[in-house]
């Protein structure tokens, strides 16, 4: 028994090792996937923004904000 003891272990060692590497592969992917993901949330918030901007631009909401201000800087004055 203690000549299968050795090779038993060897055999433990091989096993762990590919099961640590199906681990490791497995968790890059899923690393890979989800930075993906944001960069993608990234560019589609991005764009949100420029078109809220374009929005807002067109509808003249800028130009209102600015009278107002304007309007409340010279009647506090």
């Amino acid at each position: 028994m203690s000549e299968k003891d050795p090779k038993s272990s060897q055999n433990l060692t091989v096993v762990v090792q590919a099961l640590l590497q199906h681990m490791h592969d497995k968790f890059q992917t899923m690393s890979d996937q989800i930075i993906g993901r944001i960069d993608e949330m990234s560019t589609r918030i991005d764009d949100l923004e420029k078109n809220i901007s374009d929005l807002m631009t067109q509808a003249g909401v800028e130009e209102i904000e600015e009278e107002i201000k304007v309007t409340e800087t010279s009647g506090t004055a």
